[in-house]
């Protein structure tokens, strides 16, 4: 261990995911097991520029590792994206003599975090988003909880489309990453899958549901990545230029919720003890990562490559098995 880090200080950042509390408390315990000092910061960024430090012990993260959201609190932080901002962060972090800083978020929360390290902290990320979006990780933590949370809505929703015989279009979260949509859709058995990697056709989506409807089948479920387009608007036209009985459900931030899966559980200790040891080795900008069912470190900028290529054998198997 490097003779100069004696503390260090985690945060989390952008939207919360399930799992984020379990990676909190891997860094605490870690790090206390190797006799540093380490302090939560609440409020993301922006507790971070306005010195929201409170010193964590044992207890501090004791029966956390089950619950979902963060118990250090997030919040969204313009002042953070200033060079103003990012000083005031390092002199909060200076003042304290704390040598380390773990980031736990997404894509805007790895911009800040590199910021940081350009500039002399040294910083390691922890991926954790809902979205499964950031390049060079196969996972991110809040991903698997957030797809079980969406079949088990679905599950729901298909008794009462079975009951009225009605077609369902639930959207789903996914600006410009259509993973959710497409392993829960795959998952639930959805007639269609909707996402913003692949351009769809209404005029495919009636000619599927018309031909499930001749062999007796009186529901359907078509579920939409809110960056595919309006689940209203798709609603709309659907039922004008088919004439089926639509209804739409719009799931929002209840994907969000939630206690994490074992997966996310364990996906997040591993990644929130990895953090720790990449910055008792002396290293700095650079990130956690699940590559081939293993935990790793990755250099940051990793994350703002390439994203993996969208799983287009995935997509075309949900399509034939919804004949």
């Amino acid at each position: 261990m490097p003779d100069t880090l004696k503390s260090i200080a985690v945060l989390t950042s952008g939207g919360d995911a399930p799992g984020m509390n379990a990676a909190i408390r891997a860094v605490v315990r870690k790090g206390i097991y190797h006799d540093l000092k380490v302090y939560g910061v609440k409020r993301g960024f922006e507790g971070l520029i306005h010195g929201e430090f409170r010193e964590m012990n044992l207890g501090s993260v004791a029966d956390i590792v089950h619950r979902g959201g963060t118990v250090l609190m997030t919040a969204r932080s313009p002042e953070m994206k200033t060079q103003e901002g990012q000083q005031k962060a390092i002199e909060q972090l200076r003042m304290r003599g704390i040598d380390g800083l773990i980031v736990i978020g997404g894509d805007g929360s790895f911009r800040g975090a590199q910021a940081l390290s350009a500039q002399g902290i040294k910083v390691v990320g922890v991926p954790g988003t809902i979205d499964n979006d950031i390049a060079g990780t196969d996972l991110t933590i809040g991903f698997d909880t957030a797809v079980n949370t969406v079949v088990e809505a679905v599950s729901k929703i298909r008794d009462t489309a079975t009951s009225h015989e009605r077609t369902f279009i639930v959207e789903v979260m996914g600006r410009d990453c259509g993973s959710i949509a497409l392993q829960a859709g795959l998952a639930c058995g959805a007639e269609s899958i909707l996402v913003p990697e692949i351009p769809f056709d209404l005029d495919d989506i009636i000619t599927k549901l018309r031909r499930g409807h001749r062999r007796g089948k009186n529901h359907s479920i078509i579920l939409v990545a809110e960056g595919a387009g309006s689940a209203y608007k798709l609603g709309e036209d659907l039922h004008t230029r088919s004439g089926f009985d639509t209804r739409v459900t719009i799931l929002g931030h209840l994907q969000r919720g939630g206690n994490p899966s074992a997966l996310d559980g364990v996906l997040a200790s591993g990644m929130g003890g990895k953090a720790v040891e990449i910055l008792l080795a002396g290293e700095s900008d650079m990130m956690t990562a699940y590559v081939n069912q293993e935990v790793t470190g990755v250099p940051l900028s990793i994350a703002f490559g390439p994203r993996r290529p969208f799983n287009r054998a995935l997509y075309d198997l949900a399509g034939e098995l919804a004949i």
